[in-house]
């Protein structure tokens, strides 16, 4: 059971969320509860690190933030304990939780449950703190932002868990955001490829490498609401539902910004000094386009990062310009990613067109296009976001029939 920020924003809320703890291990389930950071604890503590130091050090930075997860494990565990529960709480390097040394995004290793299993078959409830881990040089990481998803799907998988309950503020994955979209439908299932594409295209309920650990691993994940006894929706292969939507949903990010790089040589390796150099600073980059001039001499390239690592990118490239030999650089954090989801476009032609069309008709420009076998993606402007989702929503049918506001939906 997995219980992100919003669940446990306050001393309430966590005596609710150990009362569904408790109501699980009653029914006879051994129960592990990786728990995320009390509501904006974390933002507070990036604040404190910048105010320091704009350019931080990334491993006092684990130091830092990893503290959210902890103090959150511990009145937990209280809470059970109050209701005559056997609990206790593990830290990421208690357990271990064994990573790699990339500070603020390390990976996941290993994880030794041998500890943890006795406890669980002594009767015990283990409350871990989610996002975190110890490095090879025995010093605190964690695991990214929504890194606590991560932790919950890795112990599933190490534990062999029977399923993976991640309890949020909304009761299931939906077509798109209700709060853009009043007429947005809750899915029942949906696949990992699906929800892999949602997560990575901005839809904030699951993170992106819980999703991929959780399809790697067959952990099948079941998504629902802190708040309400309602359905949630399964994550699982797409063999197990029935018949695929040509459009699941429709996804959307405005943590993205865009940098433009003008007049690079066209020659071998740029491509590499470009990318290469952003790697090195542990930056993402997600959608490319290169434009080549009429006389095959220069380049533009355009690609799309976090805007969290606009001030590390830029830096990264102005050092790298000798380099790579562009003229100019040019960022936009105005931007917002819209991408339109579906398994079933395997087998349905003409989902690009209806989305080109549909943005055209409200004369939305598109900036960069990227596409995989089961997403379509653009960039255009952050003003128009909202106006894209709902006419691509009703483009593809999604709405409800009655237009009533679905259950579940964030005031």
């Amino acid at each position: 059971m997995k219980f992100g920020g919003t669940s446990v924003a306050d001393l309430n809320k966590i005596k609710n969320v150990a009362l569904r703890v408790k109501r699980e291990a009653d029914s006879g389930h051994q129960v592990v509860a990786v728990v995320s950071a009390m509501s904006g604890t974390t933002d507070r503590l990036i604040n404190y690190c910048i105010e320091i130091s704009p350019l931080f050090d990334m491993r006092e930075y684990d130091v830092v933030l990893a503290t959210g997860e902890q103090v959150t494990a511990g009145l937990l565990s209280m809470a059970l304990l109050a209701f005559g529960l056997n609990a206790r709480s593990w830290q990421g390097w208690q357990l271990p939780i064994k990573t790699d040394a990339a500070h603020s995004k390390a990976r996941i290793d290993t994880i030794d449950c041998g500890p943890l299993i006795k406890y669980l078959c002594d009767g015990g409830i283990a409350v871990v703190a989610g996002f975190q881990g110890i490095s090879p040089n025995a010093r605190i990481t964690t695991l990214g932002r929504g890194g606590s998803d991560t932790s919950a799907v890795a112990l599933a998988a190490a534990l062999r868990a029977d399923r993976c309950d991640i309890y949020t503020d909304v009761d299931g994955i939906y077509t798109t955001d209700p709060r853009i979209v009043p007429q947005a439908r809750k899915l029942e299932k949906i696949s990992y490829e699906e929800m892999l594409e949602f997560a990575s295209m901005g839809a904030r309920v699951l993170q992106t490498r819980s999703v991929e650990l959780a399809m790697n691993n067959h952990v099948r994940l079941r998504v629902l609401s802190s708040f309400q006894d309602l359905p949630g929706t399964l994550v699982l292969h797409e063999d197990e539902i029935m018949e695929a939507q040509k459009v699941s949903g429709i996804a959307y990010s405005r943590d993205d910004a865009k940098i433009t790089l003008l007049r690079v040589p066209d020659r071998p390796g740029v491509a590499a000094a470009i990318f290469g150099s952003l790697s090195d600073q542990n930056v993402n980059v997600d959608m490319i386009v290169q434009n080549v001039s009429s006389d095959g001499t220069t380049t533009d390239i355009t690609f799309t990062i976090g805007k969290a690592d606009l001030t590390r990118a830029r830096d990264s490239l102005k050092r790298a310009r000798p380099l790579i030999g562009y003229s100019e650089i040019f960022e936009d954090a105005n931007v917002a990613k819209i991408s339109v989801v579906g398994v079933g476009m395997r087998s349905h032609p003409g989902v690009a067109n209806t989305m080109f069309r549909t943005l055209a008709d409200k004369a939305i420009n598109i900036q960069v296009i990227s596409t995989s076998e089961i997403k379509v993606s653009v960039l255009i402007s952050a003003e128009y976001t909202e106006l894209a989702v709902r006419a691509l929503h009703t483009a593809y049918e999604l709405d409800t029939s009655d237009g009533a506001l679905p259950a579940g939906t964030l005031p």
